[in-house]
Order: C-alpha cells, then structure tokens, then sequence
C-alpha cells in the first residue's frame, strides 16, 4: 500500500479541498517545480528550449484553454488557430507600437484582447449547439486568418505580409529576438503555464467551473435550477479565449520569434489542440499537459526510432505519424473516451490497494 490517504489527516476545511489533499501528490508536485525552475534552466540547450519545452509550454496553455471551453463546458470550438492568431498578431502591434512596454504585459493585454474577441464570436453559442456550433467557430477561425492575411495594418504593410517579434525585455531579461537566453524564454513561458493553471484549475473548482459543467451536462436542466446561460458560455468562451490567447502571444512572440497567419495558425492548428484534450481527456487540467506532451513528444520519438534508427526516411516517419495520430484517437474514444487522465487516475486506484487485488 504505498500510496494511501491513511494517516493524513485533515483538521480544516481548507485542507480537505486543496488541490492536493493526498501528501504524495502534494510532495510530488512541489518536486516537479523545484526540478522545473532551479535545475532545467542550467542545464537547457537551443534543442531542448525549441523542440521540446516551449512546445509543450505553449500547447499546454492553449490545451488548457480549449479544454475549458470544451472539455468543461461542452461547447465545442474549431477556431483555436484563429484564437491564438488574435493574441499573436495583439502582441506584435503592442510590440512595436510601444517598444517600452514590459514584455509581461504584452502577453496579458494579448488575452485580454483575444478573451474580447472570443466573447464576440462566442455569441452564436446562445442559439446554436453541437455540431452547428463547431461550424460557428470552423468560420471564426477561416475569417480571422483571413483578416490578418489580407489587412495590411496588422503586419504593419510588411512586403512579406510576414511578423516578427523585436527583441523585448520582461523585468529586465530579454525574453524576445535572436539574443535571447534559451533559460530565460523557458522559465518565461514556464511562469505564465504555472500561474494560470493555478487560476484555471481554481476556475473549475468553483461556481463558474460548476454553472459551465451544469451547461456541458444538460443546459435546459441548468437553467431551470438557476444557472444563467448568458452568463456561463460567455464567461466559457472569454476565459478560454484569454488562454488561448496567451498561448498564441508565446508562440509568436517567445518561440518560433516570426509568422504568417496561414502557415502558423492554421486549421491544423486547431485540429492539434483538439486532438490534445481529446488523447489527454475531456474536463481535465491534467489531461490537457498530457495531451500536449503526447502530440509535442510523438514526432519526435517517430524521427528518432524511424529515421535516426532504421533510416527510413522523414516522408515515411510523417506519414507513420500521421496515421497513429488518426489511429490512437480513434482508438481512445472507443476504449477510453476520457483520455490518459482517466488511465492516469485509474493508476492511482490500483496503487491505493497494491498488493491486494484491484
């Protein structure tokens, strides 16, 4: 029995609704952000900080957000790329249009902006569900993509119709541009995942988390016991939007440094974070970082096993990826419709009564 509840006991009511109430988990998670801001930045390269971390950092957050919005309150959303696109392009203006701006609020007015827009296109939502809906934010996602493509003053009359981020500096440490220390973006970005996954996972826990599950479960019956629903998808659509946002302000601003609207905030954009919260799980904030990690790590480990490996060429490594992509989330709504959460979880069960049977 090494993981058990027994002998921890609880002598308040704030101990007994933390977010960790198992010690374990608790001991486990302060390990990991120990690990995550005092030993990875000494020993983080280039590779790691571009391939691997940042990725995973900003997928996280825009998982998060989506997953709000989807996996919590039931609204389904194909307009991440579009979403994120709003909080890039926001960036890039407040970048250039007011160099002596704090990096750090930069990213924060970007959500606030792309938590307004989202709010706007979320508006069909009091009228339409479903699949009606997923079309809804399928033309959000097209039109915004198009308006940054085709309106010359959001990349600034650029020839290329190309953005790229200035070098900017957040409390003093250059965060942005070609100078940038690959330990100061991560930890950066790492921030920003920490504090508002903090901030999201209060959000569920609470009465606006409760109002957008009564939504996603059955919305006449919410309304019918008290839960406004003007109020709940709009605070659904905002708060994701604002997620997302922030994720579209890191990914251009501290990761990739340079974009154009139809190759980085496409639909594939959009299918990616969906298909995050679907393989992590549904109404999830842990499911929302395994999902990211799983989609960030896979191309990799595919590259390293089928090219580095058996020499089989990249062309064939992406459509292995591809299809196991297509395959595993086939196979996950089948067998296991809430994810690597509900495998994690049901883990936890089993070590609770290890050695007895399960």
């Amino acid at each position: 029995m090494i993981y058990r509840e027994t002998g921890d006991f609880k002598t308040s009511y704030a101990a007994d609704q933390q977010i960790f109430p198992i010690a374990q988990d608790r001991y486990a998670f302060w390990a990991l952000m120990a690990v995550a801001f005092l030993v990875v930045p000494v020993f983080i390269d280039s590779y790691w900080e571009k391939s691997i971390l940042l990725p995973f950092l900003v997928y996280s957050l825009a998982a998060i957000g989506l997953n709000l919005l989807t996996g919590y309150c039931g609204q389904l959303s194909l307009g991440t790329g579009g979403f994120m696109a709003v909080g890039a392009y926001t960036a890039y203006k407040l970048m250039t249009g007011f160099p002596g701006l704090d990096m750090t609020l930069v990213v924060l007015a970007s959500g606030a902006m792309t938590a307004a827009v989202g709010i706007a296109f979320g508006l069909p939502s009091l009228r339409i569900k479903g699949f009606y809906l997923a079309v809804a934010t399928l033309a959000a996602q097209f039109f915004l993509v198009w308006l940054f493509n085709k309106v010359p003053w959001f990349y600034n009359y650029s020839a290329t119709g190309q953005i790229t981020a200035p070098e900017r500096t957040a409390f003093g440490v250059q965060v942005t541009g070609a100078g940038a220390e690959p330990w100061a973006t991560y930890l950066f970005a790492l921030s920003f995942v920490v504090i508002f996954g903090f901030v999201a996972k209060n959000l569920v826990r609470g009465r606006i988390g409760r109002s957008w599950m009564a939504i996603r479960d059955m919305d006449i019956a919410a309304e019918i016991i008290g839960v406004d629903p003007l109020r709940a998808k709009l605070s659904a659509f905002g708060v994701s939007s604002f997620f997302v946002g922030l994720a579209g302000a890191l990914y251009f601003a501290v990761w990739f440094g340079a974009a154009e609207p139809t190759e980085a905030f496409g639909i594939n954009v959009s299918f990616e974070v969906l298909f995050m919260i679907i393989i992590g799980g549904l109404g999830s904030m842990l499911g929302s970082f395994l999902g990211a990690a799983f989609i960030v790590l896979l191309p990799i480990l595919l590259k390293t096993v089928l090219v580095d490996l058996f020499l089989l060429g990249t062309a064939f490594a992406k459509y292995v990826e591809i299809t196991s992509l297509g395959a595993l989330i086939i196979l996950f709504l089948i067998v296991e419709p809430h994810g690597l959460a509900r495998l994690w979880a049901t883990t936890k069960e089993r070590l609770r009564t290890w050695p007895f049977p399960y």
